[in-house]
């Protein structure tokens, strides 16, 4: 198996599986409150709700997304159904930018086979299969969670990733340049502007690896030095290193991202458009 196929999988592929009965979790991933019933999904997927379980409470110097507190995210990933050694594949309604968390943390985790689904509900509706209303109410699940299974970056960590290796920003440029306002506006020192999106086509596809590879290289991420991604409260910076290890690099993820650095006045702030 080639390094995306470890990360990605298709919706004809997962359409394949679950019409052969393939054991497989499907989890669809939500950024906003409110109630879903009702919400075109795939057949038999479990709604997870991003802010309240994959993050905890957060504030200040934590950032807006903290890591999930693993009992929790463990109670949680049960009543999901997930089972150790069950395969686990994560979408959304938004290319994978928000389903992109989920496989992060539940690879953080210890889970080893989760995938996000390539072009997310859109690729699955394009493909002409099938659809469902209600979201699946799977058996409770046996997982047994660990933490630390993915590099993690803390404020001191990522400024000297920023300094001695590269450390990319996934969110919108224009928000990278910042400008005045509170809270304040702009990037880490040295970070190198990077947006999430830029590593998928047009139709929410992540690219081809080649377009990858060229992608990344030319931002300095070509396996020569270490690398971490940060974001505004690690959600994008998620997708960007899911976009990495399918290409064969490994990223380090800074979770409270631009939230916890701007919340420490002591941080130092970059405005424009260059990385110093």
């Amino acid at each position: 198996m080639n390094h995306r196929d470890k990360v990605l999988v298709t919706a004809t592929a997962l359409g394949e599986m679950l019409a052969r009965g393939a054991p497989v979790a499907v989890l669809a991933i939500r950024n906003a409150a409110g109630d879903t019933a009702g919400t075109p999904r795939i057949p038999g997927a479990v709604d997870v709700d991003l802010p309240t379980q994959l993050a905890a409470p957060g504030g200040g110097t934590r950032g807006s997304r903290p890591l999930p507190d693993l009992a929790a995210l463990q109670r949680d990933s049960r009543s999901w159904g997930l089972r150790n050694g069950l395969p686990v594949v994560v979408y959304d309604h938004d290319r994978g930018l928000v389903a992109a968390r989920a496989w992060w943390v539940l690879r953080w985790a210890g889970l080893t086979d989760v995938r996000l689904l390539d072009g997310g509900f859109a690729a699955w509706q394009a493909a002409g299969l099938p659809v469902a209303q209600e979201a699946g109410r799977p058996e409770a699940g046996d997982v047994t969670l660990s933490a630390g299974h993915l590099p993690v970056l803390d404020a001191d960590a990522a400024a000297a990733l920023a300094r001695d290796g590269l450390l990319l920003d996934s969110r919108v440029r224009v928000n990278y340049i910042g400008g005045p306002g509170e809270p304040r506006r702009g990037h880490i020192p040295g970070s190198v502007s990077a947006p999430a999106a830029d590593a998928l086509t047009e139709a929410g596809h992540f690219a081809d690896g080649d377009t990858l590879r060229h992608l990344y290289a030319a931002l300095g991420a070509d396996g020569t030095q270490p690398v971490g991604v940060s974001c505004g409260a690690g959600i994008s910076a998620a997708h960007s290193v899911l976009a990495l290890a399918s290409i064969g690099i490994e990223a380090a993820m800074f979770p409270g991202s631009w939230s916890a650095w701007a919340a420490d006045p002591a941080r130092p702030v970059i405005i424009g458009g260059k990385p110093q």
